[in-house]
């Protein structure tokens, strides 16, 4: 092929963020049970990453299945467990606020 003077093209590995087993699971305690009988019953969240202005930006909320509402909510550059701990205590909060009505069970995992 070199005498010929041909050259194979060169392929790029396709991109993977996997990196392994990070961290335990946590527990499935919700047991796909995704609807709730009260406020403040079950709340979820994840980590979601978007592009904007050509930078990758985290969101982390806490969602309540009772209604679909948005109880709190944190950005940031990467998706750290200081994010995490930031929209933990603005939900803690806005716990403290409705805790004559709310009877909140809070479980999770920090994988990384």
């Amino acid at each position: 092929m070199q005498q010929l003077g041909l050259k194979s093209p060169v392929r790029l590995k396709k991109y993977r963020s996997y990196r392994g087993n990070m961290g335990l699971a946590a527990e499935n305690i919700l047991q796909r049970q995704f609807k709730a009988e009260a406020p403040c019953e079950k709340w979820v969240t994840d980590i979601t990453e978007f592009r904007a202005g050509g930078q990758k930006l985290y969101l982390s909320p806490i969602l309540d299945l009772f209604n679909g509402e948005i109880v709190a909510w944190e950005t940031a550059c990467r998706p750290t467990e200081e994010l995490v701990k930031r929209m933990l205590n603005k939900g803690w909060k806005a716990l403290q606020k409705e805790k004559n009505r709310c009877s909140t069970v809070i479980k999770g995992g920090i994988t990384g």
